[in-house]
């Protein structure tokens, strides 16, 4: 069994306010399997300072994404759990990752007491479930994954890079 994702569309750019180029990949995953792969992928290849916003529905597979990338960073994937209640969970591996669901929060300024800025610049990955829900505080340096439920274990992952860290994580996971 084949567990590439397939790449439904070749790489587009864009341009953004700030004169940056966005660059953008989309990665069907047919299978739990391949999530988990891509995520793997993904979390080997993230670097310090990396902030990755995920989006999507409920059951979209934020979580399990995000567990994918921890087993990457080398943390056991047994320890990673959906921060609802928790707001924030720290995990350590060969990065330090932090782990946010915003679905909870009232407004942006709750966000902002977590001390969203000592995190998103530090030497550690950020993953922020329901980012788009408080885009104006993230870095300018943003990978955004919108996730996309196209059956029981089939999976639509659009990811948008700005800025040099997340192009290179688009970069890797198209080799």
């Amino acid at each position: 069994m084949d567990l590439t994702p397939k790449i439904l569309w070749s790489t587009s750019f864009s341009i953004h306010l700030s004169l940056h180029f966005m660059n953008s990949q989309s990665f069907q995953c047919d299978s739990l399997e391949q999530t988990q792969r891509l995520g793997r992928r993904l979390g080997k290849a993230v670097q310090p300072g990396t902030v990755i916003s995920l989006v999507g529905n409920l059951g979209a597979g934020k979580t399990q994404l995000t567990t994918a990338i921890a087993t990457g960073l080398g943390i056991n994937p047994d320890e990673v759990s959906s921060p609802t209640f928790m707001l924030i969970q720290e995990y350590q591996g060969r990065l330090p990752l932090y782990h946010f669901d915003t679905y909870r929060l009232k407004d942006i300024h709750e966000f902002e007491d977590l001390g969203v800025d000592e995190y998103f610049f530090g030497d550690g990955v950020c993953l922020v479930e329901w980012g788009d829900r408080f885009q104006k505080l993230f870095p300018e340096d943003l990978l955004r994954i919108e996730i996309q439920i196209l059956g029981e274990t089939q999976r639509q992952f659009e990811m948008t890079a700005n800025g040099p860290l997340s192009e290179q994580l688009i970069a890797v996971l198209s080799d």
